[in-house]
């Protein structure tokens, strides 16, 4: 995400050794220009963006410093649209959103996601309507992600009308207290009069506070052109960028902010259900800037690590009494965090690693299956006491109810000791750190001038 602007532009920084010389302010200029355009940033966003950069830089005096001080407030500013940023709530509950795109963009999976982050950071109680009766597997896809993440489902498979289900999708919200729903609707592979008839249907049977427009990072400026049209037929509040991780590019975000003039509200990181991050705009700049953005992280970290439970686990790891069955617990509060490249992203200087941990999966790799497999095979007992596992007849009953090798379980239980070993070491000498502290100091981290 925003990779090849941000590695690039250590190189412009570095055209400006020297006050007050125009010619590597425009030498500065040109090269910008040149990565701005190759990162499918639109050309009136560049022209306008590099025009006030200028101007802002020679004003304060040509410097390096001034240069990338007037190049963080001039992409804020374009980053920023009228309106609201991340999920605003309705004053009278539920809050009703329509859920817009075209086929392909990824709207189905970012309902789903949209649901798991209210149910999961905000503590809200979500309802998802499955109205996307043209694609057959919509509905399905739903079900299963709903199973899958425990989220609540609205769904009829005897009604053939996306309009009356989206209606009484509202009504069962309402009957039952939920404060969000959220509308799974149609999209076309193309836009249409058809498409956008059932959309303006939908949304007058519903009467929805906000309209996402979902829309594939990927397609680079098609993507500005359809957010358009959506909107000069729908009205939108707000746009969801999806595929974000597969976009090194990263330009379609500075343009349709600008084009269009609608907040960009959420952003997807990665495949992952909780790979979903609010875009607030002068984080986002934080990020292309290469400082990270430690608010973000600290805000999701406070929402899904409960305070009591890392203290706890502190104090055993402290003890030497770290066991599978915290193992397991902390492998969840993993999982709920995201990818790893995504979190990364998040701390200043270590973006330029998340492409080497784009494929690091906490919880499907084959070592990570193998141990799960292995604690599943315990009894109660032994996953809360490790010293239980020396006796060979227990290691080779766990063995064959995982589908391992004794030398595999050996292996294993050898890793845990050491690490609960190292573990202890460090919390005994230094403390354990307290996570949302580190993060500050992180946070105060400078860019260099």
């Amino acid at each position: 995400m925003f990779e090849s602007i941000s590695n690039s532009l250590k190189g412009v920084f570095n055209k400006l050794r020297f006050q007050d010389d125009e010619k590597a302010l425009k030498r500065a200029l040109d090269e910008l220009k040149k990565i701005l355009l190759k990162s499918d940033v639109h050309f009136k966003v560049v022209k306008e963006l590099l025009k006030d950069i200028e101007k802002e830089t020679k004003q304060n005096g040509i410097g390096k410093a001034n240069f990338i001080k007037s190049l963080e407030n001039n992409l804020t500013d374009i980053l920023t649209a009228p309106g609201h940023y991340g999920f605003v709530f309705a004053k009278t509950p539920p809050t009703v959103v329509l859920m817009v795109g075209l086929q392909g963009s990824g709207k189905t999976t970012t309902t789903a996601k949209l649901a798991n982050y209210l149910k999961q950071l905000k503590k809200k109680k979500v309802l998802i309507v499955a109205a996307d009766l043209q694609r057959l597997a919509a509905v399905e896809q739903l079900k299963q992600l709903a199973q899958a993440n425990e989220l609540d489902l609205f769904f009829d498979d005897n009604d053939t009308n996306p309009i009356d289900i989206a209606k009484k999708g509202v009504e069962y919200a309402k009957e039952k207290m939920y404060d969000v729903v959220l509308i799974d609707t149609a999209g076309r592979l193309a836009i249409d009069e058809e498409l956008m008839a059932e959309l303006k249907a939908v949304k007058n049977v519903t009467h929805p506070d906000e309209i996402f427009y979902v829309a594939d990072s990927l397609t680079g400026q098609d993507a500005l052109r359809t957010a358009q049209k959506f909107d000069s037929e729908l009205d939108i509040t707000g746009v969801i960028l999806t595929k974000f991780d597969g976009d090194s590019k990263g330009g379609i975000a500075l343009s349709i902010a600008h084009q269009v003039k609608k907040p960009l509200r959420f952003i997807g990181t990665g495949e992952k259900i909780p790979d979903l991050e609010v875009f607030v705009p002068d984080r986002i700049t934080s990020r292309i800037l290469g400082a990270g953005d430690i608010e973000s992280l600290v805000e999701k970290t406070n929402a899904l690590i409960d305070e009591k439970e890392a203290k706890k686990i502190s104090k055993k790891i402290k003890k030497g009494q770290f066991n599978f069955e915290d193992f397991l617990n902390q492998l969840e509060t993993l999982k709920k965090m995201g990818s790893m490249k995504s979190l990364l992203s998040m701390i200043p200087g270590m973006s330029q690693f998340s492409k080497q941990l784009k494929d690091m999966d906490f919880e499907n790799s084959s070592d990570i299956k193998k141990i799960k497999a292995m604690i599943n095979s315990m009894t109660p007992k032994e996953r809360q006491n490790p010293d239980l596992l020396k006796v060979n007849s227990r290691k080779r009953r766990i063995a064959k109810g995982a589908g391992l090798e004794i030398q595999d379980v050996n292996r294993i239980l050898k890793q845990f000791q050491n690490a609960a070993k190292l573990a202890k070491k460090f919390a005994n000498k230094k403390g354990m750190p307290n996570m949302n502290d580190l993060l500050k100091q992180l946070g105060n981290m400078k860019l260099p001038k």
